[in-house]
């Protein structure tokens, strides 16, 4: 069984990663890396490219008045000649470092086109219309952006990274429908708590367990693809290992998820077996223990 990953990687709808280029086209390397990558995010600056200021002026550009360039760091090594207790000449290395400002491409003014790389748009995901019809049928509010899902009870709204950040268009209905699982437990729906108090307690393990059940449930009752089915599994074990002294988990929260899949269709206006006219009578015994 593989180890659960997420299913979701920001390269995929903003470009590809690439490192910080010198001027020459040469990447940067080590914690120079970390500096531009930190300046680029904290900025907004798209073009890979750094140059130093004298840089700028031998290709005809010039830095934009007030712009504050951003210190990088490099490691060079010396030799120095000097004079033993014998009188002899000895050849010493050492290290040192040193640092200097470079700016952004975008920092610049004048530089031609090719210093500002532009990442192909992402190519438009086509969507599965049983999954859509499904949960844009529901009441939920959810809100697409970023690079990170999650349901947040406070403002009762689940969010999502967009479709075209993940790596397939079922890992991304995968993904929506373990947060709409957790949508369900807010206190004007189901109420499910299990007393969880911090991440990664037992109340959170259950809770886990009953939205990735609940996903997985979904996901055979919309036809999705079995290529999921691997993650679900291995995130399901993940949390059983946290809950190995309860034996009664897995029943509680296979009750739990049935429960908030159950709601989920009553919500939609749909039954498991979608596409079925509400109210056919169908399976009723009750939920287990």
């Amino acid at each position: 069984m593989r180890p659960w990953r997420k299913p979701w990687n920001a390269a995929h709808s903003d470009g590809r990663i690439v490192l910080p280029l010198r001027a020459n086209g040469v990447a940067y390397r080590g914690i120079n890396v970390l500096l531009l990558w930190m300046t680029a995010v904290a900025n907004g600056y798209a073009s890979p490219f750094w140059l130093t200021f004298r840089q700028a002026l031998e290709h005809g550009a010039h830095v934009r008045k007030g712009e504050r360039g951003t210190t990088v760091v490099y490691y060079g090594q010396q030799t120095r000649t000097s004079v033993g207790d014998e009188g002899a000449e000895e050849q010493e290395s050492f290290r040192f470092l040193k640092g200097y400002t470079v700016f952004s491409a975008d920092q610049i003014e004048g530089l031609d086109d090719a210093w500002h790389p532009r990442p192909t748009p992402p190519a438009p995901v086509e969507r599965l219309d049983r999954c859509e019809t499904f949960f844009t049928a529901l009441p939920t509010d959810v809100r697409h952006g970023g690079g990170q899902a999650y349901y947040a009870i406070g403002s009762d709204h689940i969010q999502l990274p967009p479709i075209e950040a993940f790596e397939s268009v079922e890992a991304y209905y995968a993904t929506r429908a373990h947060e709409t699982v957790h949508w369900t437990r807010h206190p004007s729906r189901l109420d499910r708590d299990f007393g969880r108090k911090r991440w990664g307690d037992e109340g959170y393990a259950v809770e886990e367990l009953v939205a990735e059940l609940g996903a997985s449930y979904l996901g055979a009752q919309l036809d999705l693809p079995d290529s999921h089915i691997e993650d679900h599994a291995s995130y399901i074990a993940s949390w059983l290992r946290v809950l190995n002294n309860d034996r009664k988990a897995i029943f509680a929260a296979a009750a739990r998820a049935q429960e908030a899949v159950d709601l989920l269709h009553r919500l939609a206006g749909t039954t498991a077996e979608l596409g079925v006219e509400p109210g056919v009578e169908g399976d009723t015994e009750p939920l287990a223990a």
